[in-house]
């Protein structure tokens, strides 16, 4: 499928040049100024001495000349490799010389981070803002003669984006072009995108979501994305207040400092299509928006599956809350251990043509990830209702057994998540002596309420079996998270 596309740029530059395709405080870009951009970049990185093949870090806020580099790397052959910008500057190193790099793209904000890289790793620094901090201006390139770029090979590696690492040093994704087509067919299906559409663009550019929820499919489509550097609720209020945005997609976190905001009710919610994944959507918060007319469509998706998956259809969203939905267009969802259309529980495995062919020059990781047959393994466990809706029921690796019962965090968490003086909650198996593990339960407490400990034993004994009551709670003023909004467990473990 997919086996040559379209330079992805100049493709739309021809079906709409004047078309805006981004928005910035400072200007409007349209298809054509893209593709030109990406064009005049493409022929100045290959000038400066880099090949097809080499790779092209990143470190900067969200911003449109993101999207040109992607452009760029794709007509010229090189690999986009985005940095998380908040990651201190030895994890980056450490991050970057897992896959090589041959020269780094930084903004004004990140100049000295970047320029430490580009010197301890003997790049090419590449400055976005002020040409003074590095070997070689943006700017300049821009100014670059276009050339004519060969065919995209739609299954070559077009860039790299590092897992959220839970655990361990995260591993470089690989993403092709015909990933990127294959999620815009699945998204544009599932939620109806098309080039009337806008949205914002505040998710990390170095996350997938970022990149492809929904901004790179609504570019494939014709669509305009509004490029903010950064997550701020007053501006997204704005934007949604003055209709220029229709569609939106966010990780929890983020509709919770939504449901959280003062300004909250001046909103008007049911004039913009939403969308949710990255980490399990709490029942309270679904509820919270749809007694405001609008329903989050959850979903299901990874990084390893170029940010497709699952996505809950609006007209079932509020009849089956907790429901990530159904598998996408061009997703083939099985459960291990599961008899095709039975019901039960098992982890997810997904195959389809989103999906990565793997992790950058990691064979034994590549390996893991996929069955004997070819399906991906998602190391969740999920389960499928008689309506062939699909719930997550938690990581495998989050289990735990106490009392030889299995006993699943996300349930717990869940359930917690109803209490009124609780936000958010994080549950992690710990040693026993009596029971092998049992549950130790971090608590984020709402603005302005307060969680008596004394009392939460026995308000689960009213709502969960016994042996899934954790043993020991902790109320805490903030989770450690990844990029994804994803409580990072691991650091809990350390507590």
């Amino acid at each position: 499928m997919f086996d040559h596309t379209p330079d992805m740029a100049k493709k739309r530059a021809e079906l709409a040049p004047h078309k805006i395709a981004f928005e910035t405080d400072e200007r409007t870009w349209t298809f054509k100024e893209i593709n030109a951009a990406a064009d005049a970049l493409a022929t100045g990185l290959l000038n400066t001495g880099l090949n097809a093949g080499d790779k092209l870090a990143m470190l900067s806020l969200n911003r449109v000349e993101f999207f040109i580099s992607l452009f760029a790397c794709q007509k010229s052959g090189l690999i986009l490799a985005p940095l998380n910008w908040r990651q201190p500057q030895t994890e980056l190193i450490e991050v970057l010389s897992s896959v090589g790099a041959t020269a780094i793209i930084f903004d004004q904000e990140n100049a000295d981070v970047g320029r430490a890289i580009a010197e301890n790793m003997s790049l090419h620094a590449i400055a976005l803002d002020d040409s003074s901090t590095s070997d070689i201006s943006y700017e300049e390139l821009l100014q670059s003669d276009p050339i004519v770029h060969s065919k995209t090979d739609s299954s070559a590696p077009w860039y790299l984006l590092f897992t959220s690492g839970t655990t361990g040093l995260p591993k470089a994704v690989i993403y092709t072009a015909q990933m990127a087509w294959a999620n815009t067919m699945n998204i544009s299906h599932a939620m109806g995108l098309s080039e009337q559409d806008r949205s914002a663009n505040f998710l990390p550019l170095f996350h997938t979501g970022g990149i492809n929820l929904y901004t790179l499919s609504l570019f494939l489509l014709g669509g305009t994305s509004i490029i903010l550097p950064r997550f701020d609720p007053n501006v997204i209020f704005e934007l949604i207040q003055k209709g220029k945005i229709n569609q939106l997609f966010a990780v929890p976190a983020i509709f919770q400092a939504f449901s959280l905001h003062k300004d909250v009710d001046d909103v008007d919610w049911t004039t913009v299509g939403m969308g949710c994944g990255g980490a399990p959507l709490p029942e309270p918060l679904i509820r919270f928006f749809a007694d405001r007319g609008a329903m989050i469509c959850n979903g299901f998706g990874m990084t390893e599956t170029g940010a497709s998956g699952f996505l809950m259809d609006r007209a079932t969203a509020k009849e089956k809350i907790g429901s990530v939905g159904r598998p996408m267009l061009l997703m083939d969802i099985r459960l291990a251990g599961v008899e095709e259309n039975q019901l039960g529980e098992g982890e997810i495995q997904l195959r389809g043509p989103s999906i990565t062919p793997g992790y950058f020059e990691n064979l034994e990781a590549t390996q893991s990830l996929f069955t004997e047959d070819g399906w991906m393994c998602s190391g969740d466990v999920g389960r499928r209702d008689e309506d062939g809706y699909y719930f997550i029921v938690d990581r495998i690796k989050d289990m735990y057994i106490s009392g030889g019962e299995n006993v699943y965090p996300a349930e717990i968490e869940r359930i917690l998540a109803q209490h009124p003086d609780i936000l958010e909650a994080a549950v992690i198996g710990i040693p026993d002596e009596k029971w092998g593990e049992v549950g130790a339960a971090y608590l984020l407490p709402r603005p302005d309420a307060t969680v008596d400990i004394s009392t939460l034993s026995a308000w689960c004994r009213e709502r969960m079996a016994p042996y899934k009551i954790p043993k020991h709670f902790d109320v805490i003023s903030e989770f450690p998270r990844t990029a994804a909004g994803k409580i990072r467990k691991t650091e809990l473990r350390k507590q």
